[in-house]
């Protein structure tokens, strides 16, 4: 874990409510992965007084990326920030996607929902590397949850988008595009982030078509690095329940290890 009191933002990008930050921070940069995130202190003062987590939404060099949504205090005043503010962050935290050559050359599906596609971004460049084909399935309520679709179609990626109302790509929720996809096409492996109703779904399309398939879930994080247990979740470890630190052991899960909330299954 590194902590980066000088690093700034060297570029930002605002969709609406939609923001994609990008913060000069070589050493984090260089050690960072696909599923990790950082702790970002908002501000100087006490209040907020916690940070903030957030994924790794890119690296570029020196620059370690992240993309959120403002939803509350903390993301809200992290939005009002400007080119060359600087940032106080710890980082790279929590373990993320597993990833190795047995993707090359094959078929892997990645489904992200709304501000869920954040970690997603840099997960497709790193799978594009090993030489695995990727499709990207993006969904959100509206075309304006989708504010990344240009990027992802700049990026070459085979992208495939939904939204709640039709205002842009399939009509309805970006699962029920995913499923009637697998008709046609079979990935090797799944990987998904957003609402947890939408991946519960997707676990549940993975277990009955044998497909592997990792999460990258979310939780309310006071440190970050383990130490405050606000984190903490059941997870099944082999045919014992768990309760483990998602900063720790997380944020990205298999789908045979997480036990869904019961209204989402």
């Amino acid at each position: 874990m590194i902590k980066d009191t000088q690093s700034y933002i060297v570029r930002k990008e605002s969709w609406n409510d939609y923001h994609l930050l990008s913060l000069e921070s070589p050493k984090i940069a260089l050690e960072g992965q696909p599923g990790q995130f950082i702790m970002v202190r908002i501000t100087e003062h006490f209040h907020p007084l916690l940070r903030r987590p957030f994924s790794i939404h890119s690296i570029d060099g020196r620059n370690v990326e992240i993309f959120f949504l403002n939803s509350g205090l903390g993301t809200s005043l992290l939005s009002q920030k400007k080119t060359n503010d600087t940032l106080d962050i710890l980082g790279p935290l929590g373990k993320g996607f597993n990833l190795n050559d047995h993707f090359k050359e094959k078929d892997v599906a990645i489904i992200g929902g709304g501000r869920g596609i954040a970690p997603l971004y840099f997960l497709a460049q790193r799978l594009s590397s090993l030489g695995a084909s990727i499709r990207i399935f993006y969904g959100g309520k509206t075309l304006a949850d989708l504010p990344l679709k240009d990027k992802l179609k700049k990026a070459g990626f085979d992208t495939f988008f939904s939204t709640d109302d039709g205002s842009f790509g399939f009509k309805g929720l970006i699962t029920d595009f995913f499923k009637a996809e697998l008709e046609i096409f079979t990935p090797i492996h799944i990987f998904s982030c957003g609402p947890e109703p939408m991946m519960a779904k997707i676990a549940k399309i993975a277990q009955k078509k044998k497909i592997p398939a990792e999460f990258s879930l979310e939780s309310v994080m006071g440190c970050g690095f383990g130490a405050c247990w606000s984190c903490v979740r059941k997870i099944r470890r082999g045919n014992k329940e768990e309760w483990v630190k998602i900063c720790e052991e997380g944020p990205v899960f298999s789908a045979d290890e997480i036990i869904w909330k019961e209204g989402d299954k």
